[in-house]
């Protein structure tokens, strides 16, 4: 055993990547928290898409059939709109010979614009009762609608029956809704219809209280008292007739545009116009009508007929409805005319008197639900999209991984394969130490076992526990003398190895980490490719050691499918992109040829396996050299390891980028390897985690069993793929039934991860060599179950 010291001296100032490191640990914790709002923010976008369509919050109860004791038959007996002026119920019946033509439901991206355009050819306008969240997301409708001069009211945000809502639900279905109203269109409303609404003689004990609490906000109720039943679909002569008053009487004639397929309203409506115009009759919104009764009231009085118009829309109060501010104006002034005709039979006068001009806190939160509303229509679809290419790729690399894998497998264990003639000459082995001295002895001592003739080459680099003092001792104990200690300051693994490298009496390098233990078989095992000219670089079957733990038996699934199922497929297409630093053997002319490892990226493995190919040399995979290493043994030390992985990985693509467009090995690896890795070990991870919050989101708000039943069934594909894996590398199954969990909460951690290394990536950051914390609880290869 010699020992040899490099670089001594006193301590030296850090340098400018250690500097960068410095800034990169500060800038940690402010990505990882990024990382999570990001994840919020998608699953916010999910629930308010939901809340739009229903799903979220949705209540399909309908009332009928309840009891009106509790409701005064003035209220039961009188006209469609239902006010309370002074406190006071009451109801205003249309004016014979008048039409206030009104529609539920919309707005309708489809059947809306022919509605509105049917309208302004005949000019007549109509009261459109809308749901706020369609007005969301559809604002530029309702904005259109308004400027031709309609009317709005609301239809509550998710067209649910208030009857059975709490007064806080009920509040905010129309604080919803007039904010939706303001972001669209710039106004409030006082109108309101009830969904599922009919005539007055409808309204229960339930439901009153509802209108006699909107009507102390200053809201006007609205329902009908004609109804074309279009939603029915029963031919356009049937909706014109249905919708017909009956003896020249007056009515609020309801029509729908929206809700379903309304090619029937669309039909109809031209021809109840003409027909009714026929009959004399004109047309106005409900807040004509108000003011005509208005009007009369005062004559009848002997008041002035100058008082202010649209009192009777809001109550005599002048009370603003959902909290919107009073004192704001009508666009356009206030509604004048009384809802008679023009000179062509119509009333496309200002009659929007219920309408109030949206500023303020109002404007700007109406502003800012539209905006929200628009992100999550573009984004949901974009995203379903995505995870539905994403699962047909995952599913298309489960089939390719079994496929291959199982090829790799039946022609690396034919009884008549061989890599060539035996590859018996030494071997230099590389252990770079840092700080390793619950380890290193172990890694020692399962050396000392090996089958195969080797020198071990201990680079300590700057270890401030003794590992060098431990080394020696080992080696001393074990009597060994093929052992060389070599100290050097701290500068990191890639320096390390390269140190090892240029120290190395033999052709042939094996690397492993200072935590890590052979078999005795395994070094004789990883440099049997060597027998093949073309093989520059060997992988071999790193397994994690201490499993006997959750973190650790996650980990366990993870290197037996995810890492060496991915090696053999990758090692029959020739573009390995990854030998494990735990475990890995190089033709030492080759490793000085690309120019050692690097210390560009975070992932020296990856960067120096992908010079390989670059250079035009062959890597393969051994399955049976085995490595045991000890993994990560808490959620943070794992979130370290993975994040240098993960954003190392990404440096070491980015930096090999013009692979791409080269000939040859390299130019196949630009172009089979690197889209496999950037697809399968960067993006398909980034959007894994969103399946299982659309699956959550499924299973609570749509379709429970439907949602289960397709989680289960990716998780039955993977389970196979896992219990394939365990079977080529001979592993145990019990570990499998920690792979439900597993997917629960490591992969969302893997996601986090993967953000953190992109938002790194992008904002320049730098690590430097990190050291996790070790136990030593991996002893002999032997120990291991």
């Amino acid at each position: 055993m010699t020992t040899t010291t490099s670089q001594r001296g006193r301590r030296r100032a850090p340098s400018r990547i250690e500097r960068a490191a410095g800034k990169a640990a500060a800038l940690q914790k402010p990505r990882v928290i990024l990382a999570l709002l990001l994840l919020l923010a998608l699953t916010s976008i999910m629930l308010l898409d939901g809340y739009l369509r229903a799903e979220v919050g949705g209540d399909q109860r309908v009332r009928d059939g309840a009891s009106s004791s509790k409701v005064p038959d003035k209220i039961l007996n009188g006209g469609p709109i239902l006010t309370f002026r002074g406190g006071q119920a009451q109801t205003i019946s249309v004016p014979n010979k008048t039409i206030a033509l009104t529609f539920d439901d919309g707005p309708n991206p489809t059947w809306t614009p022919q509605v509105l355009k049917i309208l302004q050819k005949y000019d007549v306008p109509g009261t459109f009762f809308l749901v706020g969240s369609m007005v969301s997301r559809y604002p530029s409708i309702v904005k259109n609608m308004v400027e031709q001069g309609n009317e709005v009211g609301i239809h509550t945000f998710t067209h649910v029956d208030l009857s059975y809502q709490s007064d806080a639900r009920i509040t905010r279905e129309m604080t919803q809704t007039q904010l939706a109203l303001a972001g669209a269109a710039g106004i409030t409303t006082t109108l309101f219809r009830a969904p599922y609404s009919s005539e007055t003689d409808a309204i229960d004990n339930y439901s009153w209280p509802v209108y006699k609490t909107l009507g102390k906000d200053g809201y006007t109720s609205v329902f009908v008292d004609t109804d074309s039943d279009d939603w029915k679909k029963p031919g356009v002569s049937k909706i014109v007739s249905w919708a017909t008053p009956k003896k020249n009487k007056g009515a609020s004639v309801l029509f729908h545009d929206a809700g379903g397929e309304r090619s029937q309203t669309i039909k109809a409506l031209p021809k109840y116009i003409e027909k009714m115009r026929a009959k004399g009759y004109t047309f106005t919104t409900i807040s004509g009508v108000i003011e005509k009764e208005n009007a009369s009231s005062r004559q009848s009085s002997g008041q002035q007929t100058g008082a202010p118009a649209g009192t009777g829309a809001a109550g005599a109060t002048g009370e603003q409805p959902g909290g919107v501010p009073n004192g704001q104006s009508t666009p356009g002034g206030s509604a004048s005319g009384s809802g008679s005709a023009n000179g062509n039979g119509s009333a496309r006068g200002n009659l929007q008197a219920a309408h109030r001009t949206a500023t303020g806190t109002t404007l700007y939160e109406g502003k800012a639900l539209v905006a929200a509303v628009a992100v999550a229509e573009w984004a949901v679809p974009v995203l379903s999209v995505g995870l539905i290419v994403v699962g047909v790729a995952v599913m298309g690399r489960f089939g390719m991984m079994l496929i291959l894998a199982r090829r790799h497998y039946r022609q690396r264990n034919k009884r008549r394969f061989s890599w060539g003639p035996p590859v018996t000459t030494p071997v230099s082995v590389i252990v770079p130490a840092y700080n390793e001295k619950e380890c290193i002895a172990n890694t020692l001592k399962s050396l000392a076992q090996s089958t195969h003739p080797i020198e071990i080459i201990v680079v300590d680099d700057g270890s401030t526990d003794n590992t060098s003092e431990i080394a020696r001792s080992a080696a001393y104990e074990l009597g060994m003398n093929n052992v060389r200690v070599i100290r050097q300051e701290n500068a990191g693994k890639p320096a390390a190895l390269n140190n090892g490298v240029r120290s190395a009496s033999y052709d042939i390098v094996v690397m492993m980490d200072g935590d890590t233990v052979f078999e005795a078989d395994t070094v004789r095992q990883l440099v049997q490719p060597f027998a093949g000219p073309e093989v520059g670089a060997v992988a071999g079957n790193a397994k994690v050691g201490n499993r006997n733990t959750m973190i650790g038996a996650w980990q366990h699934i993870e290197y037996v499918m995810g890492f060496n199922l991915d090696r053999r497929m990758y090692d029959l297409l020739r573009c390995m992109p990854t030998i494990p630093g735990a475990i890995g053997a190089f033709r030492r002319d080759a490793v000085l040829q690309v120019g050692g490892m690097s210390e560009d990226t975070l992932a020296e493995d990856t960067d120096i396996t992908i010079a390989m190919h670059r250079a035009g040399w062959r890597v393969v995979y051994q399955e049976h050299a085995k490595a045991w290493t000890e993994a990560p043994g808490s959620l943070k030390q794992l979130w370290s390891q993975r994040y240098r992985w993960s954003y190392g990985t990404m440096q070491a693509l980015w930096k090999h980028r013009k692979s791409l467009t080269d000939k040859g090995p390299s130019g196949r690896f630009g172009r089979v390897g690197m889209p496999l890795v950037v697809i399968f070990q960067i993006v398909t991870p980034v959007f894994a985690p969103l399946i299982d919050v659309f699956t959550a989101y499924s299973m609570i708000f749509v379709d429970f069993t439907a949602a289960l039943l397709a989680w289960l069934a990716v998780l039955g594909v993977q389970l196979l793929c896992a219990a394939y894996s365990f079977r080529l590398d001979r592993e145990k199954y019990r570990y499998l039934l920690m792979m439900p969990l597993q997917q629960l909460a490591y992969r969302q951690m893997m996601y986090l991860v993967l953000i953190h290394s992109c938002i790194t990536a992008l904002t320049g950051g730098r690590l430097r060599w990190q050291k996790l914390k070790r136990t030593g609880e991996v002893g002999t290869p032997a120990g291991v179950s």
